[in-house]
């Protein structure tokens, strides 16, 4: 029985972590406020392996956006 109960919860476990990923919700709030304020745009990576994060990683692609700059008018 506590074998069936453990297959059960890994299973619903499971099934939460592919609805996450397949819904985007990998990183927290706080991590996508950063990446909104940053206004990044680029490539995040983890490695996970048994449930511990073994390397995670980043490619650069963010751009800032610049103030416009003023016309100059001809004198």
């Amino acid at each position: 029985m506590i074998e069936v109960q453990s297959y059960e919860n890994e299973e619903r476990s499971f099934v939460e972590f592919r609805r996450k990923v397949r819904s985007a919700e990998m990183l927290s709030a706080a991590m996508e406020r950063l990446l909104r304020t940053l206004q990044f745009t680029g490539r995040l990576s983890v490695v996970v392996q048994n449930g511990q994060v073994l390397k995670s990683g980043y490619e650069e692609g963010y751009f800032r956006q610049h103030e416009p700059s003023l016309p100059v008018r001809p004198q």
